[in-house]
């Protein structure tokens, strides 16, 4: 009985010290593979020879897609081209095609043809409009190995289904450990560097180690989701003293250009883990955060900004004006608020490719904690970022036309659609200033110029 114990014991003991082992092990080689060249920015060429792998296989499982269903090849890689045609005339151009039978000049009376527009417009929007479209993933052309894409898993053939199989396993057993792994420990890093930082005196070498400490801890967070970041024309990135705006894809958007340097955030505080990251992160770099009441106060908020960027040895603020996340194909409609400040705007571009991996966080569907899991068991984040040349706001602009032009200049360097739409209409209605709008264009043609008059 004694040796049987003493035996089990034994071997307890042999388990516990290969754990510990195999955890050591594991621990090294993330320190000198990946945090050390993450640290110091460089590369051994691991996450390069994983997305040559990882392109070749997606090419050859899509080239096996295409053999099977080549006859059935509909989908298109169009954004803007929902499931039925829209036609991108203005009311009156559309009107004007409807009444062209008639013989009197399009500001007359009412006609029934008319309802012919409105009916079509009702239909076309209930079928599929342009904003809610622009909340849901990306389209693909083929299938891409992922289960959670528009495209779920389809049988091809037997090796294309092991192919499939491989990399569920590579996936959630290889890479999602050691991706959860890094994001623990540069998360903690970021904790622990900045709170450390945030002791020194305010010397020009604390706000050296301050912007290190940052890029570092993102440079790791990065590298724990397979990055592969493409930036271009970095003789225009922001500069202190100025505001950086761009697209707003997901919250990632945020590592991704940290990695290229360092920002000043602006956002609201919060409690738990992000408010210990938020109080730590300012004892060390002056981020702009707000207390939930203080939100509301645009001027308060106005007045914070604008006494940041007038310190010209502050950081450049990070800003995305859409307010909301949109699905990696468009740009909508940018908040006026960061406009109004009178700096200068440094406007970037992003733009994910979708073959490897959503990064669109549809906040209303997914948890923060659920879509990174997500993040961390896809095949990798793959995206280009463009840095555009500084704007700054004319004399007969004022801001929203001010707004408007910077988000023109982002969606064309991006590739995206240009919209006008606010995306806050992704969790409301429609304001009433919309449809007062139409219906004040739509009286203005029946009635004539008069119709202002009588309505007021």
């Amino acid at each position: 009985m004694d040796s049987s114990l003493s035996g089990n014991k034994v071997e307890m003991e042999d388990f516990w010290t290969f754990a510990l082992w195999a955890l050591k092990t594991w621990l090294y080689l993330i320190i000198c593979l990946i945090m050390i060249p993450a640290m110091f920015g460089f590369s051994l060429g691991i996450s390069e020879t994983y997305m040559t792998i990882l392109v070749k296989t997606l090419e050859w499982a899509t080239l096996n897609i295409q053999k099977v269903y080549a006859e059935e090849r509909t989908l298109t890689a169009s954004p803007s081209n929902g499931l039925i045609e829209r036609e991108d005339g203005s009311m009156e151009k559309e009107l004007e095609e409807l009444r062209r039978s008639r013989p009197k000049s399009l500001g007359s009376d009412f006609t029934l043809s008319d309802c012919v527009y409105f009916t079509r417009r009702g239909i076309e929007s209930i079928v599929e409009d342009e904003v809610t479209q622009r909340f849901t993933s990306e389209e693909l052309v083929s299938w891409n190995l992922l289960t959670r894409t528009n495209n779920d898993f389809q049988y091809i053939s037997l090796k294309v289904t092991l192919v499939y199989g491989i990399g569920i396993f590579m996936r959630y057993c290889i890479l999602a450990p050691l991706r959860i792994t890094l994001a623990c420990i540069g998360l903690s890093w970021l904790v622990i560097g900045t709170s450390a930082v945030g002791l020194l005196p305010n010397w020009s070498i604390k706000f050296w180690l301050s912007e290190w400490v940052h890029v570092m801890c993102y440079r790791i967070c990065a590298r724990g989701l397979s990055a592969t970041i493409r930036y271009h024309n970095k003789e225009n990135k922001p500069k202190k003293g100025g505001i950086c705006v761009a697209n707003h894809t997901s919250p990632i958007d945020i590592v991704i250009l940290c990695n290229d340097g360092c920002y000043a955030m602006v956002g609201q505080i919060h409690g738990g883990l992000m408010g210990v990251i938020q109080r730590a992160m300012v004892r060390s770099c002056p981020h702009v955060w707000f207390e939930r009441a203080e939100m509301k106060d645009r001027h308060l908020v106005t007045k914070r900004l604008k006494d940041h960027v007038n310190d010209k040895t502050k950081l450049p603020i990070l800003i995305f004006p859409e307010g909301t996340c949109v699905n990696n194909t468009s740009v909508m409609m940018f908040k006026k608020g960061s406009f109004e400040i009178g700096s200068t705007i440094y406007p970037v571009a992003i733009k994910y490719d979708p073959n490897v991996g959503d990064a669109f966080w549809n906040s209303s569907k997914y948890s923060m904690v659920s879509y990174l899991l997500r993040m961390m068991t896809s095949w990798a984040l793959v995206c280009n970022v463009w840095y555009l040349p500084a704007m700054h706001q004319q004399e007969e602009e004022d801001a929203v036309q001010f707004a408007k032009r910077v988000k023109s200049a982002i969606a064309l360097r991006g590739g995206l659609v240009d919209l006008q739409w606010d995306g806050g209409l992704k969790r409301a209605k429609v304001k009433d200033l919309f449809k007062e709008e139409q219906q004040k264009q739509y009286s203005s043609m029946v009635l004539g110029d008069d119709s202002s008059s009588h309505s007021d």
